[in-house]
This record gives C-alpha cells, sequence and structure tokens, in this order.
C-alpha cells in the first residue's frame, strides 16, 4: 500500500496547479477553490486504500475532484460569478489566454462544462472522462459535441 500512496501524494504534489485551475473554473473564486482541492485531497488521501488500479491515479483524483466541486457548488446554491476577475498570476500563467473561452463556457450546461474543461484544459480522454464522471462514453462523445456546436455558435455571435 506505500507504493500506492507515495505514487498518489507525488501525483497531487506534481499536478496541484491543474487541480487549482480546474476548482477555478467551476468556482471561479480564488479561495474557494483552495478549499475544494484541499477537501479532495484529503477525501484522496483518506481513501487511497480503494484504489485498484495504480495506472488509473489521474482518473480516480480527478472523479474526486469534479465531485467535490460539484458538491460546492450544490451546497453554496449560487451561480458561479462572472465578475471575479482578480487572477493570480502563480497559478494562471498559461490560463489567462483561455479566459474569453471560460466566460463562454461557464453558461453551458454543468455536466457538458466539466467534460469540455477536463478534455480540453487537462487533456483526459473520452474513456477516462466517462469514467470520472461516471456517465456512458457515447453520451460524454454527445455531450462534448452538443457544447463545442453552442460554443461554436457563441464565438461567432461575437
Amino acid at each position: 500500500m506505500n507504493k500506492i500512496y507515495n505514487k498518489l501524494s507525488n501525483h497531487l504534489i506534481a499536478n496541484q496547479e491543474k487541480f487549482y485551475r480546474l476548482s477555478y473554473t467551476y468556482l471561479r473564486n480564488e479561495n474557494d477553490a483552495l478549499d475544494v482541492v484541499q477537501n479532495a485531497i484529503v477525501k484522496a488521501l483518506e481513501k487511497y486504500k480503494d484504489i485498484k488500479n495504480i495506472d488509473a491515479i489521474n482518473t480516480w483524483f480527478y472523479k474526486i475532484l469534479v465531485n467535490e466541486n460539484l458538491l460546492y457548488l450544490k451546497k453554496k446554491k449560487r451561480e458561479i460569478c462572472s465578475e471575479d476577475k482578480d487572477l493570480d498570476a502563480v497559478y494562471f500563467e498559461n490560463f489567462n489566454e483561455n479566459i474569453d473561452i471560460y466566460e463562454k463556457i461557464k453558461f453551458l450546461p454543468t455536466d457538458i462544462q466539466t467534460i469540455i474543461i477536463l478534455y480540453y484544459f487537462e487533456d483526459l480522454t473520452l474513456l477516462e472522462i466517462s469514467k470520472v464522471t461516471n456517465t456512458n462514453l457515447n453520451t460524454v462523445k454527445s455531450r462534448l459535441y452538443s457544447g463545442l456546436k453552442k460554443l461554436k455558435i457563441e464565438f461567432k455571435e461575437d
């Protein structure tokens, strides 16, 4: 079990900025995003013994992180605030160039947002996204293409 724990902790440390950016796209608040990432990490470290496939740690943790973000949004019962433009430069060196895209994505349904963000910004495969979201692979594909169509229309209007 120590091998799994070590691989998990190395993965969490190496990808902490990616996890923060993902949470920030959901919550649009620096402190909330940090809290959610911290909660997800604690949950992962508590449940690391549940990992059955050491090579699936990335997918396993993204599932925890996405669920924590959705749970947080549900608890707060609030919409993502579009006025919060105070971005932390350390975490968002490559993120700022995609701000227009994030502004458009946040108006999509949450399930479609999740798929687009995980696919294009977190480089997960459609199969990994299917596992993270507990969604049929064909449904993931359908939602991805539906979201892309909607985004294309949004960008044409601008």
